[in-house]
Order: structure tokens, then sequence, then C-alpha cells
């Protein structure tokens, strides 16, 4: 199963004056070193939420994961309460009560966001609309951290303009970090979502066979032949991420199983199914019968000998499948887990 990667917005500023400016000692009298005291303390609170997602990228240790959930929780009410602690700078509280309000939206999406999000992953893999919603919501739930960023931007330009404070926008091993990941977990679950879907209706496949309703198999066989196609289709179009297209690969070895699956191996089992359903018919018909003609016994033989001449092949045609669709799976796995522990920056 995907793990939960929300996606914070970076805010990374460093402040110089149009002139030969001195900062102040305290930022209650000079605006750019008020702007830093807000600005370092926002940095601390990203820090350690970038360290969370480290954490739960390169290491399968739950609890370990866990606690550095909480400690990003922990840092974001202290980022809160030393933004809180800064003085309104004279008389102007616009740029303090914007960073308290991102803050406060930090808090609400990593605490009870991310709750309802690990809600929705338990049922997510149910179908493909639920894992599509629960994408979905990670989505929204960055878009809402990116308009309270956004927020808080135009709040700081605003401030620094007012008080003729020249801001420059320079990158940071931070900023560089967080920026990458955004990118990691966007590529991640567009190709996702092509493996999921195919890997769902494979699933529904397997059930249908295993109660053998051939109207449900026809049914999840022609979708899933659908969605392998679909889906090898857009992967023809997916470019490699940071030049390793490892993830691309092996969901496209996936989905080529999932075709020829679909189109040619499927049948072979269907066959066996309706002959079955014949068998038991002449079967039925035979044990009726209270005397045999030589013709009946014939044909009841000739129709034992196919049945099991079908149950061999059905057998040996499903043992197949599902070692090799065992080894496209764990190719898959474990690919995503290097994948994501390659791309995903480590830091501490």
């Amino acid at each position: 199963m995907k793990k939960i990667f929300t996606r914070f917005f970076c805010l990374t500023v460093f402040v110089s004056s149009f002139s030969n400016h001195i900062k102040a000692q305290s930022p209650a009298s000079d605006p750019g070193a008020y702007i830093d005291a807000i600005n370092n303390a926002e940095t601390d609170m990203n820090k350690t939420y970038m360290a969370y997602v480290s954490a739960a990228a390169h290491s399968s240790r739950k609890r370990k994961i866990e606690k550095m959930r909480q400690q990003a929780i922990t840092s974001i009410i202290d980022t809160k309460g030393k933004i809180i602690e800064l003085p309104i700078y004279k008389g102007d509280n616009s740029l303090r009560q914007s960073s308290i309000n991102y803050v406060q939206v930090c808090y609400k999406v990593f605490n009870e966001d991310y709750a309802h999000l690990v809600n929705m992953e338990e049922i997510s893999e149910q179908s493909f609309d639920e894992m599509q919603a629960y994408l979905l919501l990670q989505e929204a739930t960055n878009d809402t951290l990116q308009a309270a960023g956004n927020r808080m931007t135009k709040a700081l330009a605003d401030f620094a303009a007012k008080y003729n404070i020249k801001l420059t926008s320079e990158k940071s091993e931070l900023g560089d970090k967080m920026e990458a990941n955004d990118k990691l977990s966007k590529y991640r679950d567009n190709v996702y979502l092509l493996f999921f879907k195919c890997n769902w209706e494979d699933h529904q496949l397997a059930e249908a066979l295993s109660k053998k309703n051939v109207t449900k198999i026809e049914e999840a066989r022609n979708a899933l032949g659908k969605y392998a196609t679909e889906g090898l289709t857009a992967l023809d179009t997916l470019k490699a991420f940071e030049n390793d297209p490892s993830m691309a690969v092996a969901c496209r070895q996936a989905l080529t199983f999932f075709k020829k699956e679909a189109e040619t191996e499927i049948n072979k089992l269907t066959d066996f199914l309706l002959k079955e359903e014949n068998f038991e018919k002449i079967k039925k018909a035979m044990d009726a019968k209270a005397e045999h003609t030589q013709q009946d016994v014939d044909e009841y033989n000739k129709a034992v000998k196919e049945m099991n001449a079908g149950v061999n092949k059905y057998n040996q045609v499903n043992t197949d499948l599902n070692n090799n669709k065992n080894q496209i799976i764990k190719n898959w796995n474990d690919t995503e887990k290097s994948f994501t522990d390659t791309h995903t920056p480590y830091y501490k």
C-alpha cells in the first residue's frame, strides 16, 4: 500500500534592503529583522516536516515514523507560539496574523486532515474510484496548503513594500528538498494510478473466476484489457523522472502482462469452464437414464476424456498466470519502494 506523503508549501525568503541597511537587534524596531523572525520560525517547522517525510520514505519502522510525525506536529505548535510571542510591529499586525493563519492551516492539515487520509487509506484499495478519491483528497490537501502559502507570500510582499524592504528569494537546501518531494509525489501518483486501475480489475477477474461466473469474467476481462491498453498509451508520453525510468518500466511490464492476460490467457480458462458446464449437463443426462446405449457411453467417455485434458490445461494456465503475476507484482512493489527511497531526499 502507498504511504501518505502530504506535500507542504515551503516559504524561504532572505531579506536585504535597498540601501546599506544594518538590521537592528530587535524585530520590534526593524522590519527586516521582523521578517527574519517569522521566516526563521516557519523554516524550523518545515525542517521538522521534511525530516518526517524522509523517515517515512526511508524507514519501515512504524513507531519511528509516527514519532517523527508527532515531532512535526509539536514543531508546528512551537512555531505558532513563537510567532504569537512576537510584538505587533508598530501597530501593524498584518504579517504576524498572516503567519499565524498559515501555521494554523499547516496544523489542521497535518493533524486533522492527515487522520482523515489515514482512514480513507484503509478503504482506498476497494475500488479504483476510492483510490482516485483518496489521491484527489491528497491533492486537495496540498492545494489548501498552497493557497495558504500564497496568502502568506502576498502578506510578506505587502509588508516589505510598505516598509521599503527588498526581498530576494534564494534557493536553500530545505526548499530544494521540499520541491523535489512535491515533484516526486505527483509523478508517483500518476504512475501508481495506471497500475492500480489494472491491478484492481485483475482482482475482480480473479473473484469472478473463483465463482465460475462466465458473464462476470467477460466483463472484468474486457475492462482489464481496456485499462491496460489505455495505461500503456499514457506511458508512451510519460518522461523518465530525473533520468530514472524504472517505475514507468515496471508499470509497463505489469500492464503488458495484464493486457496479454485479458486478450489471450483468460479465454483459455473460460473455454474450460464452458466445457465443464457442458460436461455436467451430459453427466446429469447420463445419470438420469436407466439404460445407456453404446452411443451414450461413447459420448460420455469422450466428454470425460476432454474434461480430464481440460482440467490439466486449466491448472497449467492458471499456475503459469499466478506465477507470472506474482513476479510482476513483486517487481512492481520492489521498484516502487526503490524508486521512492532513491528520490525522496534524505533529511534529518
